[in-house]
């Protein structure tokens, strides 16, 4: 989703500022909450090129690519700046390569998890004829899948996503997917957009992934 899509949903004009202000907030805390993760993690496990370089902050102006952002407002894709680390200032360095690329995918799922409770709660308790109310409903659903789809986006392994980086903590510099996928990822990922194949696993791991935890929390809490 992008700017674009909410402009030509046909929505009245407040609603449009509701779904154009929660898709904001949820794309920010995602990207932000990921970022930090991967720099409070390789700042304990003994690198502090993060630190160094400002990054070891939750302000949003630190983390966003320029172009990047505008990309992810206009198209709904769009990238932050990649995180200095440097793996040899590791104490362990396979230990430290692997949980720095878990570390962003694991805070979007655990962001997940606690969004759609909230979600469910304002469901279940609030009544969301109410704008502001239904602003939160609203914010709360987009941040639960903002930060289910970057997790699972990140896992893809395409370089230089976590996903990547995670298999290549285990392999030789050399190893053939390695350097396969170092040269053709961005020709792959590119194909996996233009086809629409990418949107639709996202929203398969959303429609699975989320709908299950509403069922959960509804049962638990009605």
């Amino acid at each position: 989703m992008g700017i674009i899509s909410i402009f030509a949903s046909g929505l009245d004009a407040s609603h449009i500022l509701i779904y154009l202000g929660a898709w904001l907030i949820a794309i920010v805390v995602a990207i932000v909450c990921h970022e930090f993760a991967h720099c409070w993690t390789a700042v304990k496990m003994g690198d502090d090129t993060p630190r160094l370089a400002g990054r070891l902050t939750l302000n949003p102006a630190k983390h966003f690519d320029a172009l990047g952002f505008v990309f992810l407002i206009l198209l709904g894709f769009g990238w932050a700046k990649p995180v200095p680390i440097n793996s040899r200032n590791f104490r362990n360095i396979k230990k430290g390569e692997i949980l720095v690329s878990l570390s962003g995918v694991l805070t979007n799922f655990v962001l997940c998890i606690i969004f759609v409770l909230c979600y469910s709660l304002c469901a279940l308790f609030l009544d969301t004829s109410i704008l502001i109310l239904e602003f939160l409903e609203i914010m709360f659903y987009y941040l639960a899948c903002t930060n289910l789809f970057f997790a699972v986006f990140n896992l893809l392994p395409l370089y230089p996503l976590d996903g990547f980086n995670l298999i290549a903590a285990f392999c030789r510099y050399d190893n053939k997917f390695i350097v396969f996928m170092r040269k053709w990822s961005f020709v792959i990922l590119l194909v996996l957009l233009l086809t629409g194949v990418l949107g639709w696993v996202l929203g398969l791991f959303a429609d699975l992934i989320i709908g299950n935890l509403l069922a959960l929390f509804t049962m638990i809490f009605v």
